[in-house]
């Protein structure tokens, strides 16, 4: 007789991402068993910045519950949008990223990646001098 799968259930607690902002540690791997998926909430507070990084190999598709955010992509992090609550983001796997939050409320979001594991798949990148005077001056978390 074949294994029956079973439905996790996952009550979610915080952890700090090394990319910047708090996730609530929602569906992946290390909590779920997920092979294929991670999903988790985002909160990024009012006036915070993440870090530069892409996901290594995997894509990432994101949704704005509330709040507004900044994202600068692409090679050198040459290209930017601004997200609203309702609006979605499609992030090709290896493309850099950084958001950053300039409002004056957090911005929540719902965040799902191809890449299982929490942060295994998460390289840092540097921040492009040209980019330093426009965004917030600390990442959530650093200081």
């Amino acid at each position: 007789m074949e294994d029956q799968k079973q439905c996790t259930v996952v009550r979610t607690g915080q952890y700090e991402g090394i990319q910047g902002g708090l996730f609530g540690a929602g569906i992946s791997a290390q909590s779920a068993g997920a092979t294929g998926l991670c999903l988790h909430r985002l909160v990024m507070p009012a006036g915070t910045r993440g870090r530069p990084h892409l996901h290594e190999g995997h894509e990432s598709a994101i949704f704005i519950q509330s709040g507004r955010v900044d994202v600068w992509h692409g090679e050198g992090l040459a290209e930017h949008v601004v997200l609203h609550a309702g609006d979605y983001l499609y992030i090709p796997a290896d493309t850099p990223h950084m958001p950053v939050n300039n409002g004056i409320e957090d911005m929540v979001c719902l965040v799902a990646r191809t890449d299982p594991d929490e942060q295994e798949g998460v390289r840092l990148l540097d921040l492009p001098a040209w980019l330093e005077a426009q965004v917030s001056p600390l990442p959530v978390g650093a200081g």
